[in-house]
C-alpha cells in the first residue's frame, strides 16, 4: 500500500470498490479489469436493489471508492448521495459526462501534464475523460503548451468510433436489429457535449469544429486533426510536432508517439489495432512538400477511452 492509502476503510483486507451501474458496457469492462488486482474487492448490489437509494447509500458507506457508470442525471444524484455521508463518503470516479468541467473535480487523464497523475492520486472526486476528447486532448495539449498551436487557432477534429461507444441502444441496433448504417456522421448541429471538455483541457480559446462518426465495427477509435504548417506561427516542421509530442509523453507507460508514421504505415491506419488494450498511440502523418500534416490518435473506445482510463485512475487513487 502507498502512503496515500492509509485512510482506507479496509486496510486488513485491501481496498473496496462499488461500481454503481455495473450492468452496463463500461461497468462490465471495469469489473473485468479489476478482477486481476490482488486484494482489491469489488462489492456488488443485487439486481433488485440497483435503483434503491437506501441500499446504494449503505454500500457507499462501506467502500473506499465508488465508480459511477450512470447517465448524467443519475450520476449527479449519486454524487449528492455520496457527499451526504460527510467524513464517511467514499472517493468517486465518475464515468459520465456530468462533472468533467465542474469545479472541485480532477480530470482523470493522468498524462495531461507532469502534475496530473499526482492530482488524481490526491483527489476525492475524479471525472473520467470522454473517449473522443482523450484522443484530441492528447494530440493538442502538448502542442499548445509548446507554443506550436496557438490557443485561438482554428481547429478541426474528425473522429470515428466503434458502435459500442453508443451504449446499449446502439449496440442493439448493430448487433441485434441489424438496422444501423455501415457508417454515419452525427453531431452535425455542432453542439456535441464533449466540446467544452476538449476546449478546457487542450487549453483552446476558440471553439473547434468537432465531427464525430460511427462505423460498423464494435470497438476501436481514430481521432484526426489536420493542420496547415504554414498557417502556424513560425511555420513549424513535421519534426517539431513529433518532438513536442514525444517529449510530453516520454515517461508514459500507456501513451506512445510513432515518429515514423508517414513512411512506415503506407498512408493507412487501422481503427481496431488497439482493441482490448488500454494503450493510446499518437501519429503525425505529413507531406513536407505540401506543408500539411494530419495528427491521429488511436485507442480502444472501451479501453483508454472509458474503462481502461477508469481503472488507471482507480489504481492511482487507491495506491494499487
Amino acid at each position: 500500500m502507498s502512503e496515500r492509502s492509509v485512510d482506507l476503510k479496509n486496510i486488513a483486507t485491501g481496498p473496496t470498490v462499488f461500481i454503481d451501474g455495473e450492468a452496463g458496457t463500461t461497468g462490465l469492462e471495469i469489473r473485468e479489469r479489476l478482477a486481476g488486482f490482488g486484494k482489491l474487492k469489488v462489492r456488488s448490489i443485487s439486481s433488485d436493489q440497483r435503483k434503491d437509494p437506501a441500499a446504494r447509500l449503505a454500500l457507499m458507506r462501506e467502500v473506499d471508492l465508488v465508480v459511477l457508470c450512470l447517465p448524467d442525471d443519475a450520476a449527479i444524484e449519486a454524487v449528492a448521495m455520496a457527499k451526504s455521508l460527510g467524513a464517511a463518503a467514499p472517493r468517486v470516479v465518475d464515468a459520465s459526462t456530468a462533472h468533467r468541467v465542474s469545479p472541485g473535480w480532477v480530470y482523470g487523464f493522468p498524462e495531461l501534464s507532469g502534475e496530473q497523475a499526482d492530482a488524481v492520486r490526491a483527489a476525492r472526486l475524479v471525472a473520467n475523460p470522454g473517449c473522443y476528447p482523450t484522443g484530441a486532448i492528447a494530440l493538442l495539449r502538448p502542442l499548445v503548451d509548446a507554443g506550436i498551436v496557438p490557443p485561438d487557432f482554428p481547429i478541426h477534429v474528425n473522429a470515428v468510433s466503434g458502435y459500442s461507444g453508443g451504449g446499449k441502444s446502439m449496440i442493439d441496433a448493430y448487433e441485434v436489429k441489424k438496422s444501423a448504417p455501415a457508417f454515419e456522421l452525427y453531431g452535425l448541429g455542432l453542439e456535441h457535449k464533449h466540446v467544452p471538455e476538449l476546449m478546457a483541457y487542450a487549453k483552446l480559446e476558440r471553439r473547434p469544429i468537432f465531427v464525430p462518426s460511427v462505423g460498423n465495427f464494435r470497438q476501436g477509435m481514430l481521432v484526426s486533426i489536420p493542420l496547415h504548417l504554414d498557417a502556424l506561427p513560425g511555420s513549424p516542421s513535421l519534426a517539431d510536432i513529433e518532438t513536442a509530442l514525444a517529449h510530453h509523453y516520454r515517461e508514459s507507460a500507456l501513451v506512445s508517439v510513432r515518429t515514423d508514421a508517414t513512411k512506415a504505415m503506407g498512408g493507412r491506419i487501422d481503427a481496431e489495432a488497439l482493441n482490448a488494450t488500454d494503450r493510446l498511440e499518437l501519429f503525425v502523418f505529413g507531406n513536407l512538400a505540401q506543408r500539411q500534416v494530419v495528427l491521429v490518435a488511436r485507442l480502444d473506445n472501451l479501453g483508454k477511452g472509458a474503462s481502461g482510463a477508469a481503472v488507471q485512475n482507480i489504481q492511482l487513487m487507491l495506491g494499487l
